[in-house]
């Protein structure tokens, strides 16, 4: 996946208003090798531990807002701090994971760089923070609103039951069910069915 070295003065263009000077410090302090990916689907951001003369290195997706990319970044982090302590002892996104990305949000959060709704959410996540950067599904949907708008761009959860739409690909689907969480939806082609999140992007396909 294209990547691009973010340099550290221009990372004030990707965050919130007085976050830049603490995500520095953390960046110097561990040496971390910071790049910004093109959008990729399934992941938000990635974390690659310090190894064979290599510092840490973390991705994140250039075209998430400043809080998305914010929230991803500390994520991140949180993997190197439980990494830097417990190396390969404990599971990646185990207690020892969650306690170090509740800790590093909450000191975020005392900064008042987040919305108000946005504050609300992240309390919430810092009970029990989800593994996946995509997984939070309330707190991606209030993330949501402040996402530049996309002419025909749909959550999958705002549109009618039996729409057609489309995903990255042009792979065409129709809408089903809710099955707890998320959406059953065939696949147009091939009949196949998927499951999808209910805050996953689609294009509307007129018929």
């Amino acid at each position: 996946m294209p990547k691009q070295e973010a340099p550290l003065l221009q990372l004030q263009d990707y965050l919130p208003p007085g976050s830049f000077d603490e995500v520095l410090y953390y960046l110097q302090h561990y040496k971390v090798h910071l790049t910004i990916s093109r959008q990729r689907q399934s992941i938000l951001g990635d974390y690659r531990h310090a190894h064979a003369g290599k510092t840490h290195r973390i991705s994140v997706n250039g075209n998430l807002n400043k809080y998305s990319f914010l929230i991803t970044l500390l994520h991140e982090l949180a993997h190197l701090f439980t990494y830097e302590q417990f190396g390969h002892r404990v599971m990646a996104h185990g207690k020892e994971w969650k306690n170090e990305f509740s800790k590093i949000l909450a000191k975020f959060l005392l900064k008042k760089v987040f919305p108000p709704d946005i504050e609300k959410a992240l309390l919430q996540t810092l009970q029990n923070p989800a593994a996946s950067s995509c997984g939070d599904e309330k707190l991606l949907r209030v993330l949501n609103n402040y996402d530049d708008k996309k002419p025909g761009v749909h959550l999958v959860e705002s549109i009618a039951e039996g729409s057609i739409f489309k995903i990255k690909g042009n792979r065409i689907f129709k809408k089903g069910e809710k099955i707890r969480k998320r959406y059953k939806c065939v696949e147009i082609k091939t009949g196949k069915l998927y499951l999808f999140s209910a805050v996953y992007e689609v294009e509307i396909v007129s018929v």
